[in-house]
């Protein structure tokens, strides 16, 4: 079957593309923007691409087109899809039609740490054993792709909240039938979607009735949103997890940085972890993880022995480089709570090393300006905060600099930014870039500026 993707160089389509062509499919596709590491795994996959929207692209004709999110009606390809009625499905669709139908599916949820998440539990299932086949919105170092067919049973997936296509507006999440599903955490975001946190909660709450009574819902116990959600209606059983020790289960750091904690059943230990992880958000993350591959018999002291070897995600506070004693990040983080508990982990770190926090607003809920009142302390823990003006930001950010003060400038474009950061930073300097795009390549120019810096 030939397969033709819109919108191919998105984490979760770039998965798909890795899917369909793992499963013998002829896979094509186009998309705009493209950068690594999604067009890195294209390339190493042989999946052809087209730059751009031209209709050309639909010829050869293809058996069916799966239509991404970010297409929208008057975009030319897709025009042209409809006018020759062509076959054509939404990512979600064509998933759980070819790949989830007949699988134990473990999807993990949630407005922060899906990725983080997803990778640690598709981790935990592959070093016991279980071969799990897998759909990840970021690429875990550990396995070098966002996705896998796998071995029968288990696959587990990110996910997402997010609208599905644009002739489905459900959240993607609802396709996926899940045995096992994590609610790790629920606040406002897509605002370009979703009006309110309420209208969220919402498509969680669809998600939960799709959870069979002989699955589990590994729930966030100090989540009041997902509460909520649940107060709507459970039929499933339910296991939560936090920091608190009445929790079920809970984590107790034993570093500050929580690169060390233990796993408490009931308030008492079961198993220490020891790893290149760090924040206290992180060792939520594991912890759901290991609840959920319990779930799927993996005792937890064989997790917690196993995340030791965890190599962390790309984008997740990645180092990208070391250059005259100055360390430079790249993190995913693009909303007020992803800021913070990334320079929350950072911190606990690096102690009183200087942290140059830069950000680029580039979600759709950035630009709506839904953020403003909250934007300035997510960056309590930074030494100096340097923050991009795009030209279609459509808001000004020097409000935001006005509530942070003295520690914050603004820059509009990449170029400045690169060189200011190059003048300022010094050993030992970390410079944590923050971004959900490719943010015009500027780790590499930061690395490069600084090489050559006299």
């Amino acid at each position: 079957m030939h397969v033709h993707i819109l919108g191919i160089a998105g984490t979760f389509m770039g998965g798909i593309a890795a899917l369909a062509k793992a499963a013998g499919h002829h896979v094509t596709g186009s998309d705009r923007n493209v950068y690594p590491p999604m067009s890195t795994q294209l390339e190493a996959l042989g999946i052809g691409l087209t730059e751009g929207w031209d209709p050309a692209q639909l010829e050869p004709r293809p058996d069916v087109v799966v239509v991404g999110n970010v297409m929208s009606r008057g975009n030319p390809v897709l025009e042209e899809v409809l006018d020759r009625g062509l076959p054509y499905t939404s990512g979600p669709g064509w998933l759980a039609q070819h790949v989830l139908s007949d699988r134990w599916v473990l999807a993990v949820a949630g407005t922060h740490g899906k990725t983080t998440t997803s990778s640690l539990l598709a981790f935990l299932l592959d070093q016991a054993g279980l071969q799990p086949g897998f759909l990840i919105g970021g690429i875990a170092a550990d396995f070098g792709v966002s996705a896998r067919l796998g071995a029968a049973p288990f696959f587990v997936v990110e996910a997402d909240e997010y609208d599905t296509a644009f002739f489905d507006k459900r959240a993607k999440f609802v396709h996926y039938r899940p045995r096992t599903a994590i609610l790790n955490n629920l606040e406002f975001d897509h605002a370009d979607i979703y009006p309110d946190v309420a209208s969220i909660r919402r498509q969680f709450h669809h998600l939960v009735r799709t959870v069979p009574r002989s699955g589990q819902l590994i729930v966030n116990g100090a989540d009041p949103e997902l509460d909520l959600t649940l107060a709507e209606g459970c039929w499933t059983p339910v296991v939560r997890f936090g920091r608190d020790p009445a929790i079920a289960w809970s984590v107790r750091a034993i570093r500050p940085d929580w690169s060390e904690f233990d796993v408490l059943e009931a308030g008492k230990p079961v198993a220490r972890v020891g790893w290149q992880l760090l924040g206290a958000h992180n060792a939520q993350n594991a912890l759901a993880a290991i609840l959920a591959a319990r779930h799927a018999g993996v005792a937890p002291a064989v997790s917690c022995a196993a995340l030791a070897r965890f190599q962390g995600v790309r984008r997740r506070l990645e180092v990208r480089g070391k250059v005259r004693g100055v360390t430079v990040y790249d993190d995913f983080a693009h909303h007020p709570t992803a800021v913070a508990t990334t320079l929350d982990g950072l911190r606990a770190r690096v102690g009183s090393e200087r942290i140059l926090a830069v950000l680029e607003p580039r979600s759709n809920t950035m630009k709506l300006g839904v953020h403003k009142d909250t934007l300035a302390a997510a960056f309590a823990e930074a030494d100096r905060v340097y923050l991009y003006q795009p030209p279609d930001l459509g808001w000004d950010l020097a409000q935001i600099r006005a509530q942070i003060g003295d520690r914050a400038v603004i820059l509009n474009t990449i170029e400045d930014l690169t060189a200011a950061l190059a003048r300022e930073a010094l050993a030992p300097d970390h410079v944590l870039i923050m971004s959900n795009g490719g943010f015009g390549g500027l780790h590499g120019r930061l690395l490069g500026a600084l090489s050559e810096a006299r």
